[in-house]
């Protein structure tokens, strides 16, 4: 980073003295083309006297008068031939009209031709577009250094949170799985930092998903298995038909289990990957919750009574319909199996957003756990008898939630147990 500090101020100085340089040069050449010679009323009145002055001379003797008023004056007079102004425009100047011309040198001078003669009288003007000294031009580096030094003072924080953020992502690179550059929120830099503060969290969540996952499968899979074994020395050992009936009906509800458990797992899987393309569409839902309702109160035991409730204006809702649908479905099922004796499911549009909640008479959740109840293969203890369940349904719920820029919260319900609330916005698509 140093180096480039250095070539960045090199340069920003470099530029600013070249551009000064090539305008000096620009105006001097348009002043020198632009002004006329009547501009120099002082130069011109000093030529017309001196003329007079030689008319009373022999031209002879022009250039020993000249030669010596300009000894005797200090003024800077000469008096040129016609050649000596070979390929200059102005050499052809009309007697009594005084004209400008720069010498192979830069010096301007104020010509006038000498009537009766081809001679031309020339007065060296002492113009103010003259060139710089070495100490103005010490001074012009300077004050453009000045300028350059304030730039890249100002640059110079953007440069320390850069490199901020450059460590921070480095660390974070070597398996440090925190982020944290300790950027301030008023940097120039904070929206990047921003930015890949949520890259490194997501990283973090798609890690711990990842464990979490192993760890699950490990479990979820090896149980089942182990089961499916000690049932299939059983059947070899059956002695009546009845007996390896019964076995392999243990065995089905096994295959039956780790493949609801695989499709789960598959499914989440689907919704962590981040090439995830929402297949965007306008539903009824006055037809959509009504009918996954029913179909879960189908499943569901006798004595639970599931009721719905959905708002007239929400024929037309802007969303993934097999999403919501599994988002339904998972909330109904996890409230299904927790509730006592009544589930109720409602849902309405407003015109900024999609409200769908789900309430049931169970136990609720306790505000500790509120938020980690959406983590994958996490179960909460002791608020069901029943073992059925990978502790995916809610992590779906969110993550399928989440794609469509909404949120997902729970809290404590009017029925006595909990309440989970989705909402996502009408503009889903954005």
């Amino acid at each position: 980073m140093a180096r480039h500090f250095l070539q960045l101020y090199f340069s920003i100085v470099a530029t600013l003295a070249i551009v000064s340089f090539g305008q000096d040069q620009l105006w001097r050449l348009y002043a020198d083309s632009a002004r006329p010679a009547d501009s120099y009323p002082a130069q011109t009145a000093v030529l017309t006297m001196v003329e007079q002055q030689l008319r009373s001379i022999p031209q002879a003797g022009w250039p020993d008068a000249v030669a010596e008023l300009a000894r005797s004056t200090g003024l800077d007079l000469d008096l040129m031939e016609p050649e000596e102004l070979t390929g200059i425009a102005h050499a052809g100047t009309a007697p009594g009209e005084p004209a400008l011309w720069a010498d192979a040198d830069g010096r301007v001078w104020v010509l006038q031709r000498l009537a009766g003669s081809d001679r031309l009288l020339a007065f060296r003007f002492m113009d103010e577009t003259s060139q710089r000294t070495a100490l103005e031009w010490i001074l012009v580096i300077f004050f453009y250094a000045a300028i350059a030094l304030a730039i890249m003072l100002w640059l110079w924080p953007l440069r320390r949170d850069l490199r901020a953020l450059e460590r921070s992502t480095l660390r974070f690179g070597d398996r440090n799985w925190s982020f944290d550059p300790g950027i301030s929120p008023r940097s120039p830099v904070a929206p990047l930092a921003d930015a890949f503060g949520r890259m490194a969290r997501r990283i973090d969540g798609l890690i711990g998903s990842h464990k979490d996952m192993a760890n699950a499968m490990s479990h979820e899979i090896k149980t089942p298995l182990a089961r499916m074994r000690f049932e299939i020395e059983l059947a070899r050992s059956a002695e009546t038909r009845e007996t390896l009936l019964r076995h392999l009906d243990h065995l089905n509800t096994d295959i039956a289990e780790l493949n609801a458990f695989v499709s789960a797992t598959l499914e989440y899987a689907v919704l962590e990957r981040a090439e995830v393309a929402l297949n965007l569409g306008q539903h009824d839902f006055t037809l959509i919750v009504p009918a996954v309702t029913e179909s879960v109160k189908r499943s569901a035991r006798p004595d639970l009574e599931l009721s719905c409730e959905v708002a007239e204006n929400s024929k037309s809702v802007s969303c993934d319909a097999h999403l919501i649908e599994t988002v339904l479905r998972n909330l109904l099922y996890n409230a299904a199996r927790y509730a006592k004796r009544r589930v109720h499911v409602t849902f309405k549009a407003t015109p900024e957003s999609y409200q769908l909640s789900v309430e049931d008479d169970g136990p609720g959740i306790a505000e500790a756990d509120r938020e980690r109840v959406f983590g994958s293969f996490v179960q909460l203890d002791g608020r069901s008898t029943s073992h059925t369940g990978f502790g995916l349904g809610l992590a779906i719920v969110k993550r399928a939630i989440e794609w469509h820029s909404g949120a997902v919260s729970v809290d404590r319900s009017p029925l006595g147990g909990a309440r989970f609330r989705i909402e996502w916005p009408v503009a889903t698509a954005a």
